[in-house]
């Protein structure tokens, strides 16, 4: 049997966890991370940054010896980049949205103008302004590229939110931008858009337009295509895979894993090298065993949102994490929760709308129950504690 070099990135212990719903507890963390090392994976996703559970989670990691094998998620800004740095970790892969649709509702300048409050990408944005967000997102990343890799010392990957729905020219300019400065470049599919015909044919455009960066493909499965296009993907060159045991994330979930693997060796008679094939039916048997899922694609459940960051865009624009318009949105709370999943319920749903000063005692408040009770909570149940002054 044919081995391939690619590598496997496993993000069950980040991505995983955020798929609205699911809370695993800290030893299960632990636990599945020493499953997932012995499966032979390049390495494996954490996020430190989202609480001092997870701060002390990646610590107690380094300190057994996986720091070799962790990543740290990280946000676009200095203090989180040495926050990771702080907790031990020696690679963190920094993230940022780079199609329009999200650019233009995060960019700090753009957000600041009269005129364009309450606009989305789709209300015929002038073209100046376009060019102008995609410079400053270069900008802003480059620096903070610079930042983790001069300064605080760190090996860097950079992970491209929402790139199958950015502007190709736009997509290759920043590879050419960041490349000095990362190992890899991840590709998300951050809302399951990608066919397999067209996954194959956006890897290779991008491999003839770029030298010198790997890519890695990390898709999610809104349609149900996430499989068949990141075997599509590798087939046309992309270096490494990103995804989830079991396929649980974020609405319909990751691609699997184990699915990849396997989907490789039957289908093309390639093995991965340096995976221990025999270690993974112990991994998923686990997960089964929590009784964790990922929802199906389509479906109303895969609408649920727990994920600050993406509230926070929800918000605003219902495209940059729906891509199902016909399902209507549904928000938890819990410890990956932001402020503006309060936001969403009192300003969007309620139409009562609170201090902001309330909503972060509510998400404090609720990160702290969140990790103590080991669960989320519903809208009915916040309001709930609210209304018996839970959060004074």
């Amino acid at each position: 049997m044919e081995t391939l070099p690619i590598k496997i990135y496993d993000e069950t212990l980040r991505d995983g966890e955020q798929q609205a719903g699911i809370f695993f507890s800290y030893p299960t963390k632990q636990k599945l991370a020493h499953l997932i090392a012995q499966t032979g994976v390049a390495g494996f996703n954490v996020m430190p940054c989202v609480c001092e559970q997870e701060s002390e989670l990646t610590k107690t990691l380094v300190s057994e010896g996986f720091d070799r094998l962790i990543t740290a998620a990280t946000l676009m800004q200095k203090q989180y980049i040495d926050h990771a740095k702080d907790c031990g970790v020696k690679r963190i892969i920094l993230f940022q949205g780079l199609s329009d649709r999200l650019l233009f509702l995060r960019d700090p300048q753009i957000r600041l103008l009269n005129e364009f409050k309450g606009k989305t990408i789709d209300d015929d944005i002038p073209a100046k302004i376009i060019e102008r967000i995609r410079q400053n997102a270069i900008d802003v990343i480059v620096e903070n590229l610079q930042y983790a890799t001069t300064v605080a010392g760190l090996r860097v990957d950079f992970a491209a939110e929402d790139a199958s729905r950015a502007d190709f020219d736009f997509l290759v300019q920043c590879i050419r931008s960041f490349g000095p400065y990362i190992e890899h470049f991840m590709l998300c599919d951050t809302v399951g858009v990608l066919t397999p015909e067209k996954s194959y044919i956006w890897i290779n455009d991008l491999l003839q337009r770029t030298t010198g960066v790997a890519f890695g493909v990390h898709y999610h499965n809104d349609m149900g295509l996430a499989l068949e296009n990141t075997l599509q993907s590798i087939m046309s060159g992309a270096s490494y895979v990103s995804g989830t045991f079991c396929g649980i994330g974020e609405r319909a979930g990751n691609v699997a894993i184990e699915q990849v693997l396997n989907g490789l060796r039957v289908r093309f008679g390639i093995e991965v090298k340096g995976i221990n094939y025999d270690a993974i039916a112990t991994v998923t048997d686990y997960i089964e065993e929590l009784g964790v899922c990922p929802a199906s694609p389509y479906s109303q459940t895969a609408q649920r949102h727990e994920s600050g960051i993406h509230v926070n865009s929800l918000f605003s624009d219902p495209q940059s994490y729906a891509a199902l318009p016909y399902n209507s949105i549904e928000v938890l709370f819990g410890k990956w929760s932001g402020v503006s999943n309060f936001q969403y319920l009192f300003e969007k749903q309620l139409q009562n709308p609170q201090p902001r000063k309330l909503y972060e005692k509510m998400r404090s408040v609720i990160k702290s129950l969140a990790v103590e009770q080991e669960r989320y909570f519903t809208a009915k149940e916040v309001l709930e504690l609210w209304k018996n002054g839970v959060f004074k």
